[in-house]
C-alpha cells in the first residue's frame, strides 16, 4: 500500500472518530479534554499529577487548569499522596466514576461496531496492530 493511500485512510479515520468523540461528549457538558481526564482516572484509578499529566501528553500546568475545572464541577477531588508529601493525587468523585461509567458504556458500544465488520481473527490482529502503533507515540 502506498503511503499516500495510507495517509488518507488515517486521516479518514481519525475525522470520523473525532466527529463521534465530539459528539458524544458534548452531551456531557465537559469539553474533550476534560472527559479523556475523566477516562483515564477511571480506568486507572487516583494518579499523582505528574503520571496523570504523562498519560494525556500534557504539561503538569495545563493538566492543573483542567483539573481545577474538574474539581469545580466535583468530578474530580485533589488529595495529598500517602506516602510523598510533595504529590498530590487526583481521583473521581462518586460523580465522576457515574459520568465515566456512562461515557465508557459508549466507548464499548462503538468499539462493538467495530468488531462487527471484522472476523474474529481480524479483530485480533487489528488489537495487536494498535498495541505496536501505540508504543510509536
Amino acid at each position: 500500500m502506498e503511503t499516500e493511500q495510507l495517509t488518507r485512510l488515517l486521516i479518514e479515520f481519525y475525522e470520523k472518530f473525532s466527529s463521534w468523540e465530539h459528539g458524544v461528549v458534548k452531551e456531557s457538558g465537559l469539553s474533550l479534554p476534560q472527559m479523556h481526564t475523566l477516562e483515564i482516572l477511571g480506568a486507572d484509578g487516583d494518579l499523582r499529577m505528574t503520571e496523570l499529566a504523562g498519560k494525556m501528553g500534557i504539561t503538569t500546568g495545563s493538566l492543573t487548569v483542567l483539573v481545577d475545572r474538574l474539581e469545580r464541577g466535583g468530578f474530580v477531588v485533589r488529595k495529598p499522596h500517602e506516602t510523598d508529601r510533595r504529590s498530590i493525587r487526583v481521583s473521581l468523585t462518586s460523580e465522576g466514576r457515574r459520568l465515566f461509567a456512562e461515557h465508557h458504556k459508549l466507548h464499548d458500544q462503538l468499539t462493538q461496531e467495530i468488531l462487527c465488520a471484522l472476523s474474529p481473527e481480524e479483530a485480533g490482529q487489528f488489537a495487536a496492530m494498535l498495541r505496536k502503533i501505540t508504543t510509536c507515540f
